[in-house]
């Protein structure tokens, strides 16, 4: 027990030690938080405390995996439960999932499924887009999902046209949720909620398991998961949270602030632990932190301190235009890696909008900088990852009819707009899934001969990889890809977009071998990869030991640290943003996104804005950021400002274009072979499993030339599935170490 606490501070001892009853942690940042949690945990079990009876929630997929791996340091033998609320969710809806509608293999829509849907339900209700966006529809249902108002419950506000339409679209969003098996990420925690709400001997079954609860990052908890952790905490309201309301930065995600700030109205009893020493930050950086968040009235007041070194100056820099203050920053990151006093992992770069990046990308980039940009969701999010994964999800979930209408095309076999709707009237008629319209296909009338016979060469070709469920995923995206054609119609071509599609399926390829590898769960993995796949969250891309700088959101860089940051575009409109104009709270939460970006600084922080700005559709003159106003000048070295240019108040220019984003470019490009290789000579001995990967052809000494369709498995363990150009041998699966296969590069 002593080791658990010889390296803590009195305050952070007095969270650790905290056992019974209700504890709020009023942690600063860069006030050691995960250690008090991970801390936390630890002191629990080495005071009787099982493991299975406690619960640790967080909000990123990397927070909750730096905790596991910090408690993995001080309790090795020990494993808890430690999640993200939708991850927990997840699970304890495929165990509960009949009772609140749903079948336990359901599938988790993403933003662009859930988008999808709604579309699909907004052109069967007849209601015209342009009297309501379906991103506007679909914001306000997530709005009530969050509050926890089902479609039942659901009234618009009197004279609002927007709430007309989501009083009937939601109901009907829903429905359609319901028939493909299928639930979006709101539906994660609004179920989680309404089965402990309705189910009183569940709500205590769960209650007396999880009779220890801690919660990261309380601060941004919304009313539904609230609500969840209230419930478990009833009967044994042992609940732990941490956070620091002046870090509350995701109101537009449902965020309530005041589930913090009343905290201690709910638990009257709470024992409250003010974490105050900083250990990432300068004196100087600290200070300006402070002042500017001490504006915010809605905020428990904390006296921030920190015994590192004053360090040098805060910068505040004006430039002409954002292209010399993109130019610059490049610069000085340049110069301080010639010169070896940084490397490219030193810095980062905050912008309040994505669209702001573009500029620092180019300047990076014709400095040979390297750099990366933090967009978790991206990948998942590509339309050739989408269409692979979408044939996985409908293998897993027949009933699944969006995944349906994406793959039953892709690539493009023919059937046609005419011939899915005429699949759909059989549906709906029928009260039956796509899937199984489509295999009445030779029965419709409707359908041409043609599209029947089209519709049915798909549903053999599903009926040839659903019996590979249970595989490992690897070996399922190998056979998965080789039989819909979706590899194929890439590989022919010199296009380097094509190039990039190939490069992000062997990504996919090598991001299922490296789940099979970790999977120690019960039974087929397939439902747990796509559970997986789809709760990424934003950081979950960003590689901490790379060496490049890291370009990403204000939003992303919560909860990240970084020895030198640039904070820029801090101009009115932009930070604060113009939607918060008119809100004291939204401008409340944007000073306390300011003050997340600069305390993610340890050593040094340049804050700059530019006089002229290319942003959506003009050119024009910026405005400097009101916060700017409230910082403290004398701990800032101030360049680029005049007496023609005071630092004052303004009104944002309207009239701005948003540049194009132009992602990093990436070299794609085929291996060449040599005639020795292709005649089978000249081949080692013995090949490392490892050479050899997704549809390479390879040379067997009996059965000649072949392909190979699928891998799986790990070192001696390694296994391919191979297509051999002789039909007489057809397709052959093979342990690699033991086996004579020999690759041919192409």
């Amino acid at each position: 027990m002593n080791h658990l606490l010889d390296s803590l501070t009195p305050a952070q001892c007095d969270a650790v030690r905290h056992v019974e009853g209700p504890l709020l942690v009023l942690a600063g940042p860069g006030s050691g938080k995960t250690r008090v949690v991970t801390h936390r945990v630890a002191y629990l079990l080495s005071e009787g405390i099982r493991a299975r009876e406690i619960l640790a929630l967080t909000f990123t997929n990397k927070a909750a995996d730096e905790m596991k791996a910090r408690l993995a340091q001080l309790v090795p033998s020990e494993s808890v439960w430690m999640s993200t609320f939708h991850r927990f969710c997840a699970r304890l809806l495929r165990q509960y999932a009949p009772i609140v509608g749903i079948k336990e293999n359901y599938t988790i829509y993403d933003t662009d499924d859930s988008h999808r849907t709604l579309r699909r339900v907004l052109a069967q209700q007849q209601i015209d887009r342009s009297t309501a966006a379906p991103e506007s529809v679909a914001a306000a249902i997530s709005w009530a999902k969050n509050h926890l108002i089902r479609p039942e419950e659901y009234q618009g506000r009197l004279g609002h046209p927007l709430g007309v339409i989501v009083e009937q679209a939601y109901p009907a969003y829903q429905e359609l949720l319901a028939r493909c098996n299928a639930v979006d990420f709101d539906d994660l925690l609004l179920h989680t909620a309404t089965l402990l709400r309705d189910n009183p001997e569940i709500r205590r079954q769960l209650d007396d398991r999880y009779r220890f609860i801690l919660v990261d990052e309380y601060q941004d908890t919304n009313l539904a998961q609230y609500a969840i952790v209230r419930a478990l905490s009833i009967d044994h309201p042992n609940l732990a949270v941490t956070g620091d309301p002046d870090q509350s930065i995701y109101g537009w995600r449902g965020a309530n602030l005041r589930n913090i700030l009343d905290f201690d109205r709910d638990f009257p009893n709470v024992r409250v632990v003010r974490l105050e020493r900083n250990y990432r930050s300068t004196k100087r950086i600290l200070e300006v932190a402070a002042e500017l968040i001490s504006h915010n009235l809605r905020r428990k007041p904390k006296d921030l301190y920190t015994e590192n070194d004053e360090g040098p100056a805060v910068r505040l820099v004006r430039y002409e235009t954002h292209r010399d203050e993109a130019a610059d920053v490049a610069d000085q990151i340049a110069e301080a890696i010639r010169v070896g006093r940084r490397r490219a992992r030193d810095f980062a770069v905050f912008y309040r909008v994505n669209a702001l990046s573009v500029t620092f990308e180019r300047a990076l980039r014709e400095r040979n900088i390297p750099f990366q940009m933090v967009h978790g969701l991206e990948f998942f999010a590509r339309k050739e990852i989408k269409d692979v994964v979408a044939y996985l999800q409908l293998i897993a979930n027949p009933a699944n009819d969006m995944a349906l209408l994406r793959v039953i095309n892709t690539p493009a076999r023919g059937i046609g707009k005419t011939t899915l709707e005429r699949l759909a009237d059989h549906a709906r008629s029928r009260g039956a899934t796509l899937l199984e319209a489509a295999r009445d296909a030779g029965a419709i009338g409707s359908l041409s001969r043609r599209a029947a016979k089209l519709v049915g060469e798909f549903v053999a070709l599903f009926d040839r990889i659903a019996p590979l469920a249970d595989a490992p995923i690897e070996e399922l995206l190998g056979h998965v890809l080789a039989e819909s054609g979706c590899r194929a119609q890439w590989e022919q071509s010199d296009m380097e977009e094509d190039q990039q599609r190939l490069a992000n399926i062997d990504e996919l390829l090598t991001v299922g071998r490296e789940f099979d590898e970790r999977y120690a769960g019960d039974g087929a993995p397939l439902e747990a990869f796509l559970e997986e796949t789809a709760l990424v969250n934003d950081t979950d891309d960003w590689e901490t030991e790379i060496d490049r700088v890291t370009l990403m959101t204000l939003h992303a860089s919560k909860g990240l640290e970084f020895p030198v940051v640039y904070l820029v575009a801090a101009e009115e409109g932009l930070l604060p943003h113009e939607r918060s104009r008119e809100r004291p709270d939204q401008l409340e939460e944007e000073r306390r996104l300011m003050f997340v970006g600069i305390t993610r600084a340890e050593q040094e922080l340049q804050i700059s804005l530019a006089r002229d700005r290319d942003y959506r559709g003009r050119r024009g003159m910026t405005v400097p950021s009101s916060f700017l106003m409230e910082l403290p000048r004398d701990r800032m070295e101030i360049l680029g400002f005049d007496e023609t240019v005071p630092l004052l108040l303004g009104e944002w220019d309207e009239c701005r274009r948003e540049p194009a984003f132009a992602p990093p470019r990436m070299a794609g490009g085929l291996g060449l072979t040599t005639a020795a290789e292709l005649a089978g000579q000249g081949t080692p001995k013995s090949v490392s499993p490892d050479a050899f990967h997704q549809d390479m052809l390879v040379r067997h000494p009996k059965y000649g030339l072949g392909r190979i369709v699928a891998l799986s498995g790990s070192g001696d363990d390694r296994k391919a599935t191979v297509d051999f150009t002789s039909s007489a041998v057809g397709r052959k699966k093979f342990v690699l170490k033991s086996s004579p296969l020999r690759p041919l590069k192409r």
